[in-house]
Formats: C-alpha cells, structure tokens, sequence
C-alpha cells in the first residue's frame, strides 16, 4: 500500500511514518524540511521525502502528480500557535481541503485526517474552528475517510508534553483558577496504533466517514495531570499555587508573544472549556482500553532531569544576564569613577585611553548580558556568547592575576567568584551544542 504523509517531521507524523513502513507500506513523507536522516539508507526503498510547504499550496494541480498511485493520504500537518494570524487558517483548513479534493479526484480509497479534540459545533478558537472546516470539507467528500481527534497528546519526547512537565516540577506550581480544568490525555502510543488502524481500513463504503475522539480512559483535572507528571518525572509531589485567572490571562498574551511559547490566550481559552470525551471509540478501534497515564511506571531518571532543566536553565540564563547587566550599570555610574581609573591604572592602561576603556568595558557588559537573553539566529549558534563571555572571563582572571595578584586573597572573592561562573557558561554551551545537534 502507497501513502502520501503530510507532516511527516512533526512529532505525530514521524512516529506514524515509522510504523506504517515497519509494517510493510511505501510511505511518501512530505513536510517543509527535509529531516536530518532523509537521505540515511537505513529508511529503505519504503520511505522516500517530498519536500511540500502546505502554506504554499495554492491549487490542486501542484498536488495531483504527487498523488499518482497514492492508495491513502493521512494528514498529520498541523501547528499550535500562529503568529502572522493566517497561518491557521493556511495550514489547517486552506491547503487541507485543496489536498482532500485533489487526493477524491485522483481515485485515492481512503484519507486519514489528524484534526483536535473540540473541532465541533461549540468551537471558538480559531484553533479548533480552523480544524472544524477542514472535518467538515472532508466528510462532504465522496470518499472514504476517518477524522482522528486527539486529546492533549502524551510522549516524554513532545514539546509540550515536556513542557507540562517542567511546569510540573517547578518548587511552587502556579494554577490557573484552582486547576480544576479538565483534560483527557491519550498516549502518542494509542494515537499512533489507532490511525495506522484507520489506514489500513480501506474496505468501508467509499462515501463512509468516521470521527474517533483520540482520548485516554482518564478524564482528570490539569491539577491531577500536573501531579502524574510530577511522578513520571522522579519529582516531589507538586506544591501548588492557585492564580487568578485574570493573573493567568495576561500571563497568557504576553507568552504567546514568546518564540516557541504554548502558553496563549487561545490555549487558556481551550483549556478553561475542557478537553473530555468518551473512551468507546477508541476502545472499539484498538481492542483494548487505552493506556492510562496514572498507571505507568516512572520514566527513566533522564526524563525528570530534562524535565527539570527545562525551568533552570531558563533561570540559570537569567542570572547570568543579570551579572553582566548588573555590572555594567555598576561600572559606568554607581561605582566612583575616580577608582575604576585608578585599577585601570594599576592594570598598566595608558592615561589616554582609561576613560575609554572603562565605558567600552561597560558596554561591552551591557551587550553580553543582552545576548545572553537574545540571540537571533541570523548571528550564528546560539552557543557564541557563551564562548565569548567565557573568554573575557579567562582574559579578565589572567590579566588581573597577573597585576592584581592580591585579588585573589580578598575575602569577598571578586576573582574566585568567577570560577562558578565560568562553570555555569561551560554547561550552558554544552546544553545549547547538544540542542543543536
């Protein structure tokens, strides 16, 4: 069997991928990117890439040579937040519809939509109401087809599954409300085996569509999730704090401003309405309860330590801007400028020049301290401000061991303080050159 895969390099795309071509199928995997193992031999003759940005799909003529000889189209592209305000409305109803019409008029027997849990008659946000139109475009089809509506998505590998988990292991654990909101997570396990099912269904009526609510057999509070995570993840029981949710609201819109952020208006929005449905459809398509979540063993050590990183190093990234910007305020106009020139003069600076090295020094702190909180991409690994601010460190020891030696005997440390410091920009590159490999 030939399918034809969109977002194939999405978390829940990937692993389908996998699965359909361990058991035997040619799967076309399309996405915007090609994977980092797109050409590694070990995908076989059974996995061949496409790259095709669905935000750019404009007709159906651009997509009918690509499905020649498809015998089933699974959707599985999809995002979370949307920037420009369009992306929506591209991505989730726009070029899906284009794809499900051109994929009827190409004869293909079946298609496969990966939509949302709440994509239904009481959707408001254009999260949901986006994947509605695409359900609805598709049931309209002559053409057999199952609409997968998954719940909040279980995988220690998932972004945000690893983000409600480092929220879970925070010392003190803010709630939105009380935390009484109630979600239904499935495991990406349950997701995946259910829509390799529905994929390989392609004997029902030709106009016939499903709708499978993709959900686990646990209906639970966001309070009662953040505590299973908490345990899957080694961590102390959570402590928790209730916020306003008018605290939590405006928390939301300036998150969602945040590169990579799950937290948004809409977010609150879906999360405030609840995220629940009945387990049978499921149960009915897998032959078995789903997995409940609660009932897992811990994750290996590691999970509770990324899960855990995922909040110090934010913090840790902080301290040390603070540092850098600290310092430079202290020296271009807190501290009395006559003794910063007086070290400068005891270092052996040319009388001409201190003035201008100590506001150069300055700003060069100021600008540190501003990198290490943003770094546009355009400028290079993320790893290079740490790389430069763990040489003006070693520069700074070197030059004042050598003037000032007896700095290192002083008993506030100024010197000796920097040996944490540069312990803690050595992690810092070693986490972002891991991340970017």
């Amino acid at each position: 069997m030939v399918i034809f895969l969109t977002g194939s390099t999405g978390l829940l795309g990937s692993r389908i991928a996998s699965a359909l071509v361990a058991q035997g199928h040619s799967v076309i995997s399309c996405a915007r990117h090609a994977p980092s193992n797109a050409s590694d031999a070990r995908n076989g003759p059974l996995r061949r890439f496409v790259r095709l940005d669905l935000a750019y799909v404009r007709d159906q003529a651009t997509l009918m040579p690509l499905l020649k000889g498809v015998d089933v189209v699974v959707n599985a592209a999809g995002i979370f937040s949307d920037r420009t305000g369009h992306d929506f409305v591209r991505l989730h109803a726009d070029a899906p519809i284009l794809l499900f019409n051109a994929a009827a008029r190409a004869g293909v027997r079946r298609i496969v939509q990966i939509s949302a849990l709440g994509a239904d008659e009481h959707a408001a946000s254009a999260y949901h109401l986006t994947k509605r139109s695409a359900d609805d475009a598709l049931r309209a089809l002559p053409v057999s087809s199952l609409i997968v509506q998954p719940s909040l998505i279980f995988s220690p590998e998932g972004p945000s599954t690893k983000f409600f988990t480092s929220w879970s292991t925070l010392p003190v654990v803010p709630l939105p409300g009380r935390g009484v909101q109630r979600v239904q997570p499935v495991h990406i396990d349950d997701v995946v085996e259910l829509v390799t099912k529905g994929v390989l269904t392609t004997h029902v009526s030709a106009a016939a569509s499903e709708t499978v609510m993709a959900v686990g057999p646990e209906s639970m509070t966001m309070r009662r999730y953040l505590s299973v995570l908490a345990r899957l993840a080694n961590a102390a029981p959570p402590t928790f704090l209730p916020m306003p949710i008018w605290l939590v609201a405006l928390a939301a819109n300036i998150g969602q401003r945040l590169p990579g952020a799950f937290i948004s208006v809409d977010a609150l929005a879906m999360l405030e309405r609840g995220n629940t449905a009945p387990d049978d459809g499921m149960r009915r398509w897998l032959g078995r309860p789903p997995v409940a979540l609660s009932q897992l063993p811990s994750m290996p050590r590691s999970f509770g330590i990324e899960a855990k990183l995922g909040w110090l190093v934010p913090l840790l990234i902080g301290a040390v801007a603070v540092v850098w910007i600290w310092t430079a305020i202290v020296s271009a106009w807190l501290y009395p400028q006559a003794a910063s020139l007086e070290l400068l003069a005891r270092v052996g600076a040319p009388p001409a020049i201190r003035l201008f090295l100590l506001y150069a020094a300055a700003g060069c702190d100021l600008l540190l301290g501003a990198s290490s909180l943003f770094w546009p991409a355009r400028l290079g690994p993320r790893t290079r401000p740490w790389h430069c601010q763990i040489a003006l460190i070693v520069f700074y020891s070197l030059l004042i061991t050598w003037r000032l030696p007896e700095f290192w005997l002083h008993p506030y440390g100024p010197l000796s303080k920097n040996l944490p410091m540069l312990a803690a920009l050595v992690l810092l590159a070693h986490i972002d050159r891991t991340d970017s490999t």
